[in-house]
């Protein structure tokens, strides 16, 4: 408990020395592109009633495949697929040595998802290639703020193979830093080019920064799904969906309405 402590004092000191020096029409028009939107597939949860749960769209027919980093000791999102849907889940995570529970559609490889191959790390897109699944595929990632590099390394090519890709992001005040920006703003637009966005839920393990009249929680899921998968969609004017779910016992964060608002609804 003492080492999280100081932990979290150091992270939260570190940051007061980092310029707020981000272009904040930017920083708005970035938020605005991340509008969730609603569309004919209700979101569902998958997963336990807590953190290791996820929103994301009832379009799961077809899918056979999960591909799931940094699982650590929380696997209930694969064995809810599993279990229900018949998903077979590769997981994968350094940190741990197996998976969490023994299942057969559970698959766990010892290694953290990174930027090169080697025995410690393997790259997504080496993965991905390694199984060549056969259907459309899910990707729920978790890996403590490495999904920047991540997704800056795999081709758009090999993103746009799955239907729904699920992120936690890490450190999203960064985003009032100019050099914050530019890199957490290019992973976003990156996903954006075939992805739009159908959920947020900010993780209460962190608090909301503000700065500038833009409230930015430091930790948020979001749930993306394939463009290819919308025939239409229309405004989300309302947060938390009924199914969301603190993470933590600590306070409650709500979305901030700054990001979520009424949009034309388009084809």
């Amino acid at each position: 408990m003492i080492k999280k402590i100081i932990h979290s004092c150091l992270k939260y000191f570190s940051k007061k020395i980092i310029p707020l020096d981000a272009d904040i029409e930017e920083v708005k028009s970035l938020i605005e592109s991340l509008h969730p939107v609603k569309t004919k597939h209700e979101l569902i949860r998958i997963g336990s009633k807590g953190d290791g749960g996820y929103l994301i769209p009832n379009d799961l027919e077809g899918v056979n495949t999960c591909f799931s980093p940094g699982v650590s000791d929380n696997c209930s999102f694969e064995l809810d697929l599993a279990n229900n849907f018949g998903v077979t889940s590769y997981m994968c995570d350094w940190s741990v040595n197996d998976s969490p529970i023994l299942h057969d559609n559970l698959i766990f490889k010892k290694k953290h998802l990174g930027i090169i191959n080697n025995s410690k790390y393997l790259r997504l897109e080496s993965w991905y290639d390694s199984l060549k699944p056969s259907n459309d595929s899910i990707l729920q990632m978790d890996i403590e703020g490495s999904e920047y590099n991540v997704i800056l390394d795999t081709n758009n090519q090999t993103l746009s193979k799955f239907r729904i890709i699920i992120i936690e992001f890490h450190d999203l005040d960064m985003l009032f830093n100019q050099i914050g920006f530019r890199t957490i703003s290019s992973v976003l637009e990156k996903l954006l080019i075939n992805f739009r966005v159908v959920h947020i839920h900010p993780n209460n393990c962190c608090s909301s920064y503000e700065y500038n009249g833009i409230e930015i929680p430091r930790v948020m899921e979001i749930t993306f799904l394939n463009k290819n998968r919308i025939d239409s969609f229309e405004s989300v004017t309302e947060f938390p969906h009924k199914l969301d779910i603190d993470n933590t016992d600590n306070n409650s964060i709500i979305l901030p309405r700054n990001w979520y608002s009424k949009i034309n609804s388009k084809t």
